[in-house]
């Protein structure tokens, strides 16, 4: 035999071995996930953007996921979202059985040491991401402050559900770093209380709401403007907010941009799905593969666009490398960070 017929049947047998083997993994994962039930933790409680994401999620992926096992959502509110993400890493099995669509503060408040965080946002299994649509900070229509300029000017009341909270972070350091002049009420029990409470004019506006989540829950809001949305929170601007400035534009100088920069980069993992540490790495590829082959389904875009659900949607890999630099974030910069969302002593 030639030398390049050997080596054609050598290549050959190679793509043979390789062809069988991704079939076997293939089998093994639709064996593995056939027959059970996921389960699909959202760390908020009923109602809200991530709530709605997380049962639609839950719903549609079954359909893509290898054994089409049944996938059942879960509320697991508490400690904004670190309770949740600590069930990921110490208790829920690390097989790929449980999901969770993790509240997006989690890598910064990991990376600046907060506190009773037992999980490590690197050794997650990130899915995939729904969308980095930014977080926005907005005024109600009876304050006629209607731009981040007027804020700066004339106090502006904002609502918050806890100092934990972006909301109480963002207008706590835009008041430090850029002088605004927001007060802010927290102690909200969650986001629903705040927009009551801006309907019932005991605040003027609230200190972070999802943009996405505006538009899917209060779009009659938007339309007939009855919040002006200041500042938007992110690293680049949305289509439709491009005369909406971004947080970190506002900065006086190349330090406080940085940090700026820094509690903004979650937005790029807005609204991300994981699952749990050492999940077997077949499994971890097809629930990425799963997750991906939703984004682009009909049915499931249909109804997303029926509930005005904003969907700018990235891959795990992606993901998973955001996470991984807010992590790697320079030690000045998380100091700085840290130094300025230190909650106020009670």
């Amino acid at each position: 035999m030639s030398t390049l017929r050997r080596t054609l049947a050598l290549l050959s047998l190679s793509l043979t071995f390789g062809m069988l083997a991704q079939s076997v993994q293939a089998d093994a994962v639709e064996d593995f996930y056939k027959g059970k039930t996921l389960d699909l933790i959202i760390p908020t409680s009923p109602g809200g953007d991530y709530d709605i994401r997380g049962r639609m999620l839950a719903r549609h992926l079954t359909r893509f996921i290898p054994g089409n096992p049944a996938i059942v959502a879960r509320n697991m509110p508490g400690g904004v979202g670190i309770q949740a993400a600590n069930h990921m890493m110490k208790v829920a099995p690390h097989d790929g059985t449980v999901l969770h669509i993790i509240f997006q503060s989690m890598p910064s408040y990991q990376a600046m040491g907060g506190t009773a965080v037992e999980f490590d946002v690197r050794k997650f299994g990130w899915i995939g991401n729904t969308t980095d649509s930014p977080n926005v900070l907005n005024s109600w229509h009876t304050t006629n402050i209607k731009t981040i300029q007027e804020a700066m000017q004339s106090e502006l009341i904002v609502g918050s559900p806890g100092t934990a909270t972006t909301s109480y972070i963002y207008p706590s350091v835009m008041n430090a770093l850029i002088g605004t002049k927001f007060k802010i009420v927290s102690g909200y029990p969650g986001g629903n209380d705040v927009n009551l409470a801006m309907e019932k004019g005991e605040v003027g506006g609230r200190g972070s709401n999802s943009w996405a989540s505006w538009k899917s829950g209060h779009p009659d809001w938007i339309a007939e403007k009855k919040i002006h949305i200041l500042v938007q929170v992110a690293l680049k601007r949305a289509p439709d907010l491009q005369d909406v400035p971004l947080m970190y534009e506002l900065a006086k100088n190349d330090q406080d941009r940085e940090v700026l920069k820094f509690i903004s980069a979650d937005m790029g993992i807005s609204r991300a799905l994981v699952t749990t540490p050492e999940v077997p790495p077949e499994r971890l590829a097809a629930l990425r593969k799963a997750f991906m082959d939703l984004m682009k389904d009909p049915q499931f875009l249909s109804e997303a666009q029926k509930a005005q659900m904003d969907l700018s949607p990235s891959d795990g890999e992606s993901a998973q490398k955001i996470a991984e630099a807010m992590i790697n974030t320079p030690a000045p910069i998380l100091q700085r960070a840290k130094a300025l969302l230190e909650p106020p002593a009670k």
